[in-house]
């Protein structure tokens, strides 16, 4: 194959693969839509050989695709076209750590475990937590946020400039160093979120913070859903400077027992963090009790110790790992709304009527700080069936989300799984981004029929 060649002519030879098991490997993410195979898969070390390589798909009218590690959710790297898959692993360094302007550069392939073991020496850290040790460049690719998002903001808010190698092989930045700008179109809000789709990001510059003086966890059991929102909306509105808030309903709290071998009370629970000094974190948290008491809060248990609040955390983040191993041969289908606050309790209310209707297995955890909430359904992918239950809830969760000023995806992204309810949820601003897609990538050579 001519581009074979020329593709390693312009990388290493052994940099460049069509062995089977590594196209494989690349034909998927981490969701249930059907995965594809690419033409070839490359590994790059700098921005120019990236550059060469979108080139070279340019002259063979193929297409190109960024991959990170695979961890997306809604099929946002599977190359369903002829493709090239532009894998960023040996572009995994911390460049520079500029710690007296809270900024750190970075290579798209860097994890956010890496970094964060970095930015430690420092005395700082990365806030952005999505719970997957995913890449940073993946992360902006999708405007990743998770369990901290409610106190330091999403990946939108992190980003203070990008490298990218667009559509034709030329390289820009889209911002500076400066902590604010009025200068032009804000290009950081338009590439971050775009999925590959308008450019390759070769590095990143990134907003870091220091680490707390004090951190305390806590965990809280309500009667109802409802309770527990009512409490978090309550917290907000108190102006308590919470760092995450996260819920899961009764029947997550139920995986997670048998899974991380934990005894929490099988009702809907409410996982808290706080961060600050620790005068402040004690009056914080004396007044978060009385707030969650006024809300018919059953009982409240606080961490103050780093392996109390690392097991309280670790059986959250391991809530989608406790479905698949209490459903052995199914797959998971994770859905992705936002909300407003004050619709979530009715939000995940109508959610759960949909799981239960369906008969299929599946919980539901959230953000809830920002309105973001999940159903983890389990489904046998090789039956039309379970596929036909989990897309039947997952349009009545976007349906609800959109009706109220929701979003079908908070932090997922919309690869090929959200692109259908596009129209609805932006309608005529829909056309201005094909505008733009069209514009920056005329001969769709970008991670082709996702997005838009």
């Amino acid at each position: 194959m001519k581009l074979l060649e020329e593709l390693q002519q312009a990388l290493d030879a052994d940099r460049v693969s069509d062995n089977e098991t590594i196209l494989e490997q690349h034909s998927k993410d981490e969701s249930y839509h059907t995965p594809h195979l690419p033409e070839a898969v490359v590994f790059p070390e700098s921005a120019r050989e990236v550059s060469e390589v979108v080139k070279l798909a340019n002259k063979y009218t193929t297409t190109v695709v960024p991959f990170g590690v695979g961890s997306s959710l809604e099929g946002n790297v599977i190359p369903y076209k002829s493709s090239i898959v532009v894998d960023f692993s040996l572009m995994n360094k911390v460049l520079e750590v500029r710690e007296k302007d809270f900024l750190v550069r970075v290579q798209p392939g860097v994890t956010r475990s890496q970094l964060d073991k970095e930015l430690k020496k420092y005395g700082l850290f990365f806030s952005v937590d999505p719970g997957a040790d995913a890449t940073l460049g993946g992360m902006a690719a999708t405007n990743a946020s998770g369990t901290t998002a409610v106190k330091y903001g999403i990946m939108r808010d992190q980003v203070r400039d990008l490298e990218v190698v667009l559509a034709d092989g030329s390289i820009i930045h889209t911002g500076s160093l400066a902590a604010k700008s009025s200068s032009g179109y804000d290009l950081n809000g338009i590439f971050v979120g775009s999925e590959g789709t308008l450019g390759c990001f070769t590095e990143l510059t990134l907003k870091v913070y220091g680490i707390p003086e004090h951190i305390m966890a806590a965990r809280a059991s309500f009667t109802s859903v409802e309770d527990a929102v009512e409490a978090v909306i309550a917290i907000l509105q108190a102006g308590v400077p919470i760092a995450r808030v996260e819920l899961a309903d009764a029947q997550s709290i139920k995986q997670m027992n048998h899974f991380s071998d934990t005894d929490y009370k099988e009702v809907p629970t409410l996982f808290l963090e706080f961060h600050g000094n620790e005068a402040g974190l004690k009056q914080d948290v004396e007044f978060t009790r009385e707030i969650v008491f006024d809300r018919n809060c059953q009982d409240i248990e606080f961490e103050t110790d780093t392996a109390g609040r690392n097991r309280l955390w670790e059986a959250r983040h391991n809530a989608a790992y406790a479905y698949i191993h209490g459903h052995p041969g199914k797959k998971q289908m994770v859905t992705d709304v936002c909300v407003p606050i004050s619709e979530l309790a009715g939000a995940v209310k109508d959610a759960r009527k949909a799981v239960e209707k369906s008969g299929l297995a599946g919980g539901i955890v959230g953000h809830v700080g920002d309105g973001n909430y999940h159903i983890l359904l389990m489904i046998d992918v090789n039956d039309p069936k379970d596929i036909e239950k989990a897309n039947v809830v997952n349009e009545q969760i976007v349906d609800y989300a959109l009706t109220r000023g929701g979003t079908c995806t908070g932090e997922h992204g919309v690869g090929v799984g959200k692109r259908k309810y596009q129209e609805k949820e932006h309608g005529p601003a829909l056309a201005v981004m094909r505008k733009i897609k069209q514009a920056l990538d005329p001969d769709g050579v970008l991670n082709p029929d996702k997005v838009i």
